[in-house]
């Protein structure tokens, strides 16, 4: 094969890798009713006038199945990281008790569930969507390459192989999405 076609579908399967990755964390960030410290992945609170993580500045963990405990490395953070929570709009309410605040996340509905495997859903064509766009700029790419000396025979070859990876990639990205799917409808 060709070495140009082999880079760019080096290029494809990692980008590819990087899409499956991206749309596995936009699924953890969809809760399940069970409370995971990855939930507050996405909150940042304002730390000595620059945006930080919150578990770069308090522990996160969890008690029990409903339970997240928040225990800030300094107590005058206490209040700040209260709103940044109000303010995410992760449909928890923080209760500040002086030292910790806790996060008690409500048991789901079974119409809260069904909006959830939606959003999940969404999120998994977003993968696929992004997985066929790649697909395509990198044929797109390969049909240059006959400019620079591949034959018609290894551009096809080299479709064929891009082809091969974007079903690959679709079916880990189906499997993620049932893997949520699963894990949101369990009670």
């Amino acid at each position: 094969m060709n070495e140009l076609i082999s880079i760019e579908l080096d290029d494809c399967k990692e980008r590819m890798t990087k899409a499956v990755q991206h749309t596995e964390s936009e699924l953890t960030k969809i809760r399940a009713g069970k409370a995971t410290p990855s939930m507050l992945d996405g909150i940042y609170v304002d730390y000595y006038g620059s945006a930080t993580a919150l578990s770069q500045v308090s522990n996160i963990n969890t008690t029990d199945a409903r339970t997240i405990v928040i225990q800030p490395w300094e107590k005058n953070l206490l209040s700040t990281i209260e709103k940044a929570i109000m303010d995410s709009n992760i449909g928890l309410n923080p209760q500040n008790d002086g030292s910790i605040i806790r996060l008690v996340v409500p048991p789901l509905t079974e119409e809260r569930r069904r909006d959830l495997v939606k959003k999940a859903k969404e999120e998994a064509e977003k993968g696929r969507v992004t997985v066929r766009n790649i697909r395509k700029e990198t044929n797109e790419s390969i049909k240059k390459l006959k400019n620079d000396g591949a034959s018609e025979d290894e551009i096809k070859i080299g479709e064929a192989e891009v082809q091969k990876l974007t079903d690959s990639y679709i079916v880990k990205v189906d499997q993620l999405a049932e893997l949520k799917e699963k894990d949101i409808m369990t009670v």
